[in-house]
């Protein structure tokens, strides 16, 4: 069973020290969420783990089954078993959806999939997430709406089924039947226990669908409180002003 460890952590971006000392463990079957306000560093963490160029680890480990994956290039912690989806996945111009799927998954599988057996994979994901077939040759989110760029996101997880799934404000711009197909995709591929979720989230109506094992609250750069699923309630109701002040 996969362990993802991120111990005392701190990250920078140019001169500025964003993360000071993050520690969080996510095993497989277990789901994280990570919520705090605005400018907390949440999402430093989540490109930071993943491998983006823009932050530099100034202290700490990132391990994934023991392995550092700070060692590691972008693609060979996705080989490795990582997974980020990003709160705005961007456009790629000229790549079909399609193309950029079996090129993924046979980048992660390490031999490409059989093309019947890949279109069957391909299009039961999609019906699952509610995606029009038409979208399996269109280039890969460009002119796509919000909604449906987190669709393809969760359909790329399904695909890859990695050991550790980070999910960076999935939720963000999402109107309630797409988060309701979001979520039931989030908890299929958590189904059997296998796999480990880290949920970064601004609100607590994500967490109403995907049910979280573990809350973070997040501030000034580090986890400042940590509980269950009943500390996401008491965020919603409270917010986060007096975390906010504790950091300051």
């Amino acid at each position: 069973m996969s362990t993802l460890e991120i111990r005392d952590l701190h990250v920078a971006v140019g001169d500025k020290t964003i993360l000071t000392g993050v520690n969080l463990t996510v095993r497989a079957g277990e789901t994280h969420a990570i919520m705090g306000p605005n400018g907390s560093g949440k999402s430093t963490l989540a490109y930071a783990v993943a491998g983006h160029p823009k932050y530099t680890i100034t202290g700490g480990q990132v391990l994934l089954d023991g392995d550092d994956v700070l060692d590691m290039t972008v693609d060979e912690r996705a080989r490795a078993g990582l997974f980020l989806a990003m709160q705005y996945p961007v456009e790629v111009p000229g790549v079909s959806v399609s193309n950029f799927l079996r090129s993924a998954v046979t980048a992660v599988r390490g031999e490409a999939p059989k093309l019947r057996q890949f279109t069957k994979e391909l299009k039961s994901g999609m019906d699952d997430l509610a995606i029009d077939a038409v979208f399996a040759q269109r280039n890969l989110n460009e002119g796509f709406s919000g909604g449906e760029k987190k669709r393809h996101e969760i359909l790329q997880l399904e695909l890859l089924k990695p050991k550790i799934a980070i999910l960076d404000e999935t939720d963000s711009g999402l109107d309630v039947d797409a988060l309701r197909v979001v979520s039931e995709g989030v908890n299929r591929f958590r189904e059997g226990g296998e796999t480990g979720v880290l949920l970064i989230t601004h609100y607590t109506r994500i967490l109403r669908y995907v049910k979280p094992d573990f809350v973070h609250v997040f501030a000034g750069g580090k986890i400042v409180e940590e509980g269950g699923p009943e500390l996401a309630d008491q965020l919603e109701a409270e917010g986060y002003e007096r975390f906010a002040k504790a950091s300051a």
